[in-house]
């Protein structure tokens, strides 16, 4: 069975908004994939996990294996490793893989959820995402914080 990262229903248009495409020349991101680990990144920087409530159904769940093929795989690990503090969920059985993927899908839902908050009544997400990464640049840095830096 071939493993899926959902998205929540009240996020899937800010998801959706997100995408650069012909239609959405104002998106900043490639694929889904992109948004939900740059949300899932944001959603560890301030600790934010919310549990999905009703999984969209536009845009369809998204394979696993675009996660690994992008290299976001070892996000998920992370991810996995700073919250639960052990390696015990690195296994590979298939139990383990989903429950790393639910606390993925948590910390995004929860960055989706900020991202919401701080894009509301923008015009240009992406001139608003730049000026968010630069401030959160030039803070000062705070022991064990998730560095956002390295998507600039």
């Amino acid at each position: 069975m071939v493993s899926r990262v959902r998205i929540d229903q009240n996020k899937a248009s800010l998801v959706q908004s997100l995408i650069f495409s012909h239609d959405n020349p104002e998106g900043v991101f490639d694929t889904y994939a992109d948004v939900m680990a740059f949300a899932a990144a944001v959603g560890k920087k301030y600790d934010y996990r919310l549990p999905l409530e009703t999984i969209a159904q536009e845009p369809n769940p998204i394979s696993y294996d675009i996660f690994i093929s992008r290299g976001y795989d070892l996000l998920v690990d992370v991810l996995t490793i700073m919250t639960m503090g052990n390696l015990d969920f690195l296994s590979d059985e298939n139990s383990s893989q989903e429950r790393r993927i639910t606390l993925f899908e948590q910390y995004a839902n929860g960055g989706l959820s900020y991202l919401q908050e701080q894009l509301t009544g923008a015009i240009d997400y992406q001139e608003r995402l730049l000026l968010l990464l630069d401030k959160e640049r030039h803070t000062p840095k705070v022991s064990q914080e998730f560095d956002l830096s390295r998507f600039l």
